[in-house]
């Protein structure tokens, strides 16, 4: 029997090409001329984003206001957090199988509703057949398609992951496709390295004549150590809420509860969040070095005093390491 192996050369070098393989949308540059606010929300995957911004954009309906949540996390935790665990077809797989069928995505199926929210996923490719940024881009293609530019809202938030942001995951920024970022993060190291690392890109962008700023940052588990706090003021950016570290939200967060609502007690909460939001201007960062990003940290948590001691030749060989024979000629003193 012949086993039919793929030639990985090829098709890790197609992988390749197509991470690297250029936005096609036209986004155009320059101040915004629509009443939509689109707001890009960034943080390190499992910070809570996905919470804060299911419960944001619930809360901000409830307050009459019209709005699409968009997830473009390829874990699709937004839609599946507002739906109550329900997972709803992406965008992408919806797409493939259409084309397959010969017929047209319509808004249907892709859109779905809940307590005055549109919400959907725009999805990725299966684990190792594809680059995820890529399944982005293609995704906010088939919206343009769909009629993206002329729906009605008054607020269109994107679910961003964070530990990334090239390619289709930094989409929003390169291509100044929203107006401002919010960043989600909490006390501790991995979460504002993420949130520092948007600001960079941000700062970068905005030296190539970009006009998306940072609106401001979403401390979520907020344990009152004060680090995130201080990484705001370093980089100068507000803080537009601070979600404790409580019981009854990381309870309600696993079950798929949304408490951005009125009826709940975290409603106030969730209000003061939507207006902070709305309101903030989009500001320009002062993303921090390494350095500074350890030093809101004590050196025990971190481990920032740790001198760097350099390798040598013989510890790379160990057990093989031997004195080399020199062919260099050596003259006595005459």
């Amino acid at each position: 029997m012949t086993l039919d192996v793929p030639n990985l050369k090829d098709f890790d070098a197609r992988l390749r090409a197509e991470a690297h393989e250029e936005p096609t949308l036209e986004i155009p540059q320059g101040e915004p001329t629509s009443k939509t606010q689109i707001i890009a929300i960034y943080g390190k995957g499992g910070i809570g984003k996905s919470f804060t911004l299911a419960n944001l954009s619930h809360m901000m309906a409830e307050m009459g206001k019209r709005v699409l949540l968009i997830g473009c996390d390829p874990k699709s935790d937004t839609t599946s957090l507002l739906f109550g665990g329900k997972a709803c077809p992406t965008i992408i797989e919806t797409s493939t199988r259409k084309k397959l069928a010969g017929e047209e995505v319509k808004i249907g199926d892709v859109c779905f509703k809940r307590g005055g929210v549109f919400a959907m996923e725009l999805g990725g490719p299966e684990v190792g057949r594809g680059c995820g940024g890529r399944g982005i881009i293609h995704g906010f293609e088939l919206l343009e398609k769909l009629g993206f530019h002329d729906w009605d809202f008054d607020y269109v938030l994107l679910d961003f992951l964070g530990d990334v942001v090239c390619g289709g995951f930094g989409l929003p920024i390169a291509r100044d496709m929203a107006q401002k970022v919010i960043l989600v993060g909490s006390n501790d190291l991995q979460s504002l390295y993420v949130a520092n690392n948007v600001c960079s890109a941000v700062e970068y962008f905005r030296k190539l004549g970009g006009n998306v700023g940072i609106a401001g940052l979403v401390i979520n588990k907020d344990d009152g150590t004060g680090e995130a706090a201080a990484f705001a003021v370093a980089v100068k950016i507000p803080v537009l809420a601070a979600i404790p570290q409580d019981e009854d939200l990381r309870r309600k967060s696993a079950n798929y509860q949304i408490v951005g609502s009125y009826e709940s007690q975290w409603g106030p909460m969730f209000a003061g969040l939507a207006e902070a939001v709305g309101v903030a201007p989009p500001v320009r960062p002062a993303p921090l070095t390494q350095d500074e990003l350890l030093n809101l940290f004590s050196a025990e948590s971190t481990g920032k005093d740790f001198v760097l001691i350099p390798a040598t030749d013989a510890d790379m060989r160990g057990k093989f390491a031997a004195e080399k024979v020199s062919l260099e000629v050596v003259y006595d003193n005459v």
